[in-house]
């Protein structure tokens, strides 16, 4: 970790979380595994979620090309794993790793069709054993402990504490650790999680949970971009763009999805494929910005009349969200002076004002809602 809410590199390179979800992307025929590749090549995102176990859900609802148990007659043989799934699995693994892209391992969920998701606990705990020697000692390997873990009925809560307890003592490199869920949290409070995996869009909450968890927020799952008849899946482009940057300017990383409904059922949120919506390249453009910032990092910064996160004294970046000011109100330090610049996350431009600020001022604005403003103290 690195300034308590940040993730980092171990040589110290800072590290900024922009990530995109593909449930069961590995679980598709290769051509398809491929596709999703070479659109992964061209994309934004530099962490993937994706399921271990297949998935069976509402436009998912197919069979594996391979299991990772045999499997026979609607059986699965617990004594043995299938050496082609996880051979499958590593490649993907490696083509990831090529691409800068982290892979969020989900170890179980409860959209299962197979019988892995209620597994006898001997079998939960060599499955687990397993993958972390066979995939551990690649340096882009996370533990997502479950997506969902409050919907997997018949686990208690000691189950997903030992699950916790025996991945810590099986991987020697002490992988990155989180657990997702639905409605209640898992305790993140708890030593062996090393950051906090969200669903919803409660940004509110961001500076509680910064202070009462003391590790870096992701909201992994804030609803997908896309038009299925699902709450969850048909929020706008331009929405899921304001999230990204109402999540970041408040102290907390963001996950995309995509959700568009597709005459084959090869939607990006589960199968990959390819990215039909409009956001991925707002987050391009959000990120380069993010990582044009301090190297030191930001925080945010509390009580600002608009979410900022900053480096004190140095650079501050605000998201002016819905509001829409002709002119905008700013306090920065008297010091100064700084330089201003007005960003349009959606137009994707950046116009630099004519002269420099310092101390209380007002900054002229176009009058618009979803703007941002970056301020970078004026090099003499």
């Amino acid at each position: 970790m690195r300034n308590t809410y940040d993730f980092g590199y171990a040589d110290g390179a800072p590290y900024y979380q922009f990530g995109t979800t593909c449930y069961a992307w590995t679980h598709q025929p290769a051509a398809l595994q491929q596709q999703t590749i070479e659109t992964l090549r061209q994309s934004p995102f530099n962490k993937m979620r994706m399921c271990i176990f297949p998935k069976w859900y509402t436009y998912n609802q197919d069979e594996p090309p391979v299991y990772p148990f045999p499997r026979s007659a609607g059986q699965n043989d617990y004594t043995r794993f299938v050496p082609e799934f996880f051979h499958n699995l590593e490649t993907r693994i490696a083509q990831l790793q090529a691409l800068g892209i982290e892979a969020d391992l989900i170890l179980f969920h409860p959209y299962d069709h197979w019988g892995y998701a209620l597994m006898p606990p001997e079998v939960d705990d060599r499955y687990l054993r397993y993958v972390v020697a066979r995939l551990a000692a690649f340096r882009n390997v996370w533990w997502s402990v479950a997506n969902e873990w409050d919907l997997v009925k018949g686990k208690k809560i000691a189950d997903w504490d030992r699950y916790c307890r025996i991945l810590q003592e099986s991987d020697p490199y002490r992988r990155l650790l989180s657990i997702h869920h639905s409605g209640p949290m898992y305790d993140p409070t708890r030593p062996w999680l090393t950051h906090v995996s969200i669903q919803g869009d409660d940004f509110a909450r961001i500076p509680e949970w910064r202070a009462a968890f003391r590790k870096p927020l992701i909201f992994d799952e804030c609803k997908y971009e896309g038009n299925i008849p699902k709450r969850w899946g048909d929020i706008s482009a331009r929405e899921m763009t304001r999230r990204f940057w109402l999540g970041m300017a408040n102290g907390a990383y963001m996950g995309h999805g995509e959700t568009y409904l597709d005459a084959h059922d090869i939607l990006w949120w589960s199968k990959g494929g390819v990215l039909h919506g409009e956001s991925p390249r707002r987050i391009a453009f959000l990120r380069s910005i993010i990582e044009a910032g301090p190297a030191e990092g930001v925080a945010p910064v509390p009580g600002a009349y608009y979410p900022c996160i900053a480096r004190a004294g140095v650079y501050y970046l605000y998201f002016l969200d819905f509001h829409q000011p002709a002119l905008a109100e700013f306090d920065l330090p008297a010091g100064g002076p700084f330089t201003a610049e007005i960003i349009d996350p959606w137009a994707m431009t950046i116009t630099k004002a004519e002269t420099t600020f310092s101390g209380k001022f007002q900054l002229k604005m176009p009058g618009k809602e979803m703007l941002a403003v970056r301020f970078r103290k004026a090099v003499a």
